[in-house]
């Protein structure tokens, strides 16, 4: 087995393990494939990529697995639990190639790349494993898979300079979309697996971000996320284009009423970048910024290059610009040397700042990172798990007293389609990235990507609900 790999080049966008299906590559005939994703919007980003690229090579979307030729399991590394739910789910996927040897099994992304030199000895009967970076190289590998007898195909060779430029990804219809603008991340927080599995921080062409968001909008979408590990951070050094710049080229998009990115690193968050979200109303009114500690010694141990009064002032900064801006961060729990004093610390950031929402973590190792080397776990899973249920409760009413006070209000929704729990209501996201639901008008038809004003009646730590005006 040949393992091509560049360690000289080594997501609080991972906030799920949900396995979302292929989008359809199209009616040409050909070999088909079926596509499963876990993870973060980057990932199901890099599904559609992989869907364009194979599109154009003749194959076509298998409408399920037993249909399929090739079964490929898009990956996250971020947190254990997602690895083994992927171990976990090729194993069961193994029937499909009993039934018909001939089938492909491959892994690819995250825990593709992490994994690249014992993923395929706990799982011998997969195919193919390739990491962010060979996605271009897909379909020859796959001809590489077909040779009788063949070693499994592995490329996880990462990229310095590898954007996917002028690569059409391959969409279902839809209102909203993302367009992957940065790859990669220079940070190289002790806790994080990022950058060794997705490489180097680089920019994506300003041309090409636009011809994707244009493209979108064309296709009837009405919301474009920009993606990037540490969006913010995006740099074009040939167009001398920083992140706020390119947000001025987006919002000229026409055709797009919303523009939202994640996630922001907060030692790269600009007067500049806040001035530009504060001028354009397309920009909506959201905010992702990971904390990850109140505690100063926790955050310099994490390598997050920020104190809590550094972020306290950048919120303060943020608020004044825009007053109505929801926010929702990041909290890991249980970190190597977390004392219950710093733990308290966290939660008193957190009652003053008084984010919407959060996701909230407790801390796992992840082999390969600084942390794993270097700072043992020094907390038992009973003290995390504790910490982590009180954090939980704390964010909880914050979020309900925050929502409550939307009661009475009006607020613009963006219809997505029916509500999963009844289809006599439709659900929705405000501007602010709050879920509303409401009862379908009696005399009017709202389709998704239709706007419509909700007068909110009442509300939980999740949802508005209301009718509509």
């Amino acid at each position: 087995m040949s393992i091509s790999t560049d360690h000289s080049q080594a997501d609080p966008n991972a906030h799920n393990g949900e396995q979302n299906d292929m989008p359809n590559l199209g009616q040409r005939p050909g070999r088909k494939v079926f596509i499963e994703t876990y993870g973060c919007q980057m990932n199901m980003a890099d599904t559609e990529l992989m869907g364009g690229i194979l599109g154009t090579s003749g194959y076509t979307a298998a409408p399920n697995h037993d249909e399929a030729d090739v079964i490929l399991i898009n990956t996250c590394a971020v947190r254990e639990r997602a690895e083994e739910r992927v171990f976990g789910r090729l194993s069961h996927l193994l029937k499909y190639k009993h039934a018909r040897p001939e089938v492909i099994l491959g892994v690819t992304g995250c825990m593709a790349e992490r994994l690249r030199e014992t993923l395929t000895d706990r799982a011998p009967y997969v195919d193919l494993v390739i990491g962010p970076d060979a996605y271009r190289r897909l379909p020859q590998l796959l001809e590489e898979c077909q040779e009788v007898d063949a070693d499994p195909v592995v490329d996880v060779k990462l990229d310095r300079e590898e954007t996917y430029r002028g690569l059409v990804p391959k969409r279902e219809p839809g209102i909203k979309g993302w367009v992957t603008v940065q790859r990669g991340c220079d940070k190289f927080c002790t806790f994080c697996i990022v950058p060794f599995v997705r490489g180097r921080e680089r920019g994506v062409a300003p041309d090409e971000i636009l011809r994707q968001c244009q493209s979108l909008a064309d296709a009837g979408y009405k919301e474009v996320t920009l993606l990037g590990q540490t969006v913010n951070s995006y740099r074009h050094p040939e167009t001398e284009t920083d992140f706020a710049d390119l947000l001025e080229k987006v919002v000229e998009v026409d055709g797009l009423e919303r523009i939202r990115f994640t996630s922001p690193y907060p030692t790269d968050f600009t007067p500049k970048l806040i001035a530009t979200m504060a001028r354009h109303d397309k920009i909506c009114n959201y905010l992702h910024l990971p904390l990850q500690s109140g505690s100063d010694e926790m955050l310099e141990s994490m390598k997050r290059l920020y104190t809590t009064g550094e972020f306290l002032t950048l919120v303060d900064d943020i608020r004044g610009a825009i007053p109505d801006i929801a926010m929702s961060t990041d909290i890991i729990v249980g970190f190597p040397g977390e004392t219950e004093e710093h733990y308290q610390k966290t939660v008193e950031l957190l009652e003053r700042i008084r984010f919407d929402f959060a996701f909230l973590f407790k801390y796992s190792e992840r082999d390969g990172t600084y942390a794993a080397r270097k700072l043992p776990d020094t907390l038992d899973e009973k003290t995390k798990k504790a910490r982590l249920s009180a954090l939980i409760e704390t964010q909880e009413a914050i979020s309900a007293e925050i929502f409550a006070t939307k009661v009475g209000q009006t607020v613009r929704v963006m219809v997505e389609g029916e509500s999963r729990r009844s289809a006599d209501d439709l659900c929705g996201k405000t501007d602010d990235f709050k879920t509303a639901v409401f009862p379908k008008p009696e005399n009017t038809i709202l389709n998704p990507g239709d706007f419509a004003d909700i007068i909110v009646e009442e509300t939980t730590s999740h949802t508005l609900l209301g009718r509509a005006l």
